[in-house]
């Protein structure tokens, strides 16, 4: 299979592309990249072609193709890679509004063109494995959620509002709404929400805390940040509590580490030993691409995730609760 990758704006591209490599039986045979020295970088990196022109890049023999671009160039990569007949995993959140969101669907259904949207938290161990005791009925009715996705900083483009869309809320609560939506098969109906920015001097959020409520009456808490500061020994958390009738159980995707010291700047570090959430995402899209099946996380899920986080903007905003 012949796949190539639009854009290394996102630090996800270089974990994705790492992913293919290891893959039988598939080659990355085109980079396209408007930044001329990162674009050659990844070519030479990863022994592919580079190519600063995108009609010419989607004009490729390939199947499908990877877009990790800044947020608001999402909509613009996936059209016209759907209508190159391109299959397609994007980067999350899918778009930064729901209007382009829903055209993206669109187009890949009307171009009969495969849609995924990256949220590789569907792929790890612990997380996959407490899906499976919900579906089994051992947590009992769920009855609530807790969740947080703190991080550090990315900088860059990711604190500039036209290009991200949204700051720290934006980035880390899609993954989180993702898997709650996956779990109980609901969808989120009201959102309360504060948003600002508290941890650094920027112009973007940079935190937040949400209340959620689900169609069936289940609640969550969600708090999303870039509060880790650099030194802190990991990148940070992805954990999801969640209260049954029966049981109650928790896990954080990044948890399974060793704690190693060392001298220096950064004493302390947690070294993470998991299994390769990227991986099992980018596996999993190779594999729908080849049975043409639906993938396990679609465009829809994409829109209904960044429906909640526009939501809480507007929540706080407002200072008063959005119906969904």
């Amino acid at each position: 299979m012949k796949i190539g990758m639009m854009s290394f704006a996102h630090m996800h591209a270089n974990s994705y592309a790492n992913a293919l490599t290891k893959m039988k039986d598939v080659q990355i045979v085109g980079i396209f990249d408007e930044s001329a020295e990162r674009g050659q970088q990844a070519a030479a990196l990863f022994g592919a072609s580079y190519f600063n022109n995108q009609e010419e890049f989607l004009s490729l023999d390939m199947d499908a193709v990877i877009v990790c671009s800044e947020n608001n160039r999402h909509k613009e990569m996936v059209i016209n890679a759907a209508k190159a007949k391109k299959h397609i995993l994007c980067e999350k959140p899918i778009a930064t509004n729901i209007e382009d969101a829903k055209e993206m669907i669109e187009v890949c259904k009307e171009q009969s063109v495969i849609l995924q949207i990256a949220y590789p938290v569907r792929f790890s161990t612990p997380i996959r494995h407490l899906k499976e005791l919900i579906d089994k009925g051992e947590l009992g009715e769920i009855i609530a959620f807790r969740t947080t996705n703190r991080g550090q900083n990315p900088g860059g483009w990711f604190i500039e509002e036209e290009a991200a869309g949204g700051g720290a809320v934006l980035d880390h609560t899609v993954h989180m709404v993702d898997i709650m939506r996956w779990y109980i098969g609901q969808e989120v109906s009201e959102v309360s929400a504060i948003v600002d920015s508290y941890y650094h001097d920027i112009a973007i959020d940079d935190a937040g805390l949400l209340t959620l409520e689900f169609a069936n009456g289940v609640i969550a808490s969600h708090d999303p940040s870039w509060s880790r500061f650099a030194q802190y020994p990991t990148w940070g958390d992805a954990t999801i509590e969640v209260i049954g009738t029966k049981q109650i159980v928790k896990v954080d995707a990044f948890k399974e580490h060793f704690r190693m010291f060392v001298s220096g700047e950064k004493s302390l570090e947690h070294v993470f030993y998991g299994n390769d959430m990227d991986f099992g995402l980018v596996q999993d899209f190779v594999q729908c691409v080849k049975e043409g099946s639906e993938p396990s996380v679609t465009g829809y899920d994409g829109l209904k995730s960044l429906e909640v986080a526009l939501a809480a903007y507007e929540s706080s905003k407002l200072k008063q609760p959005i119906k969904l």
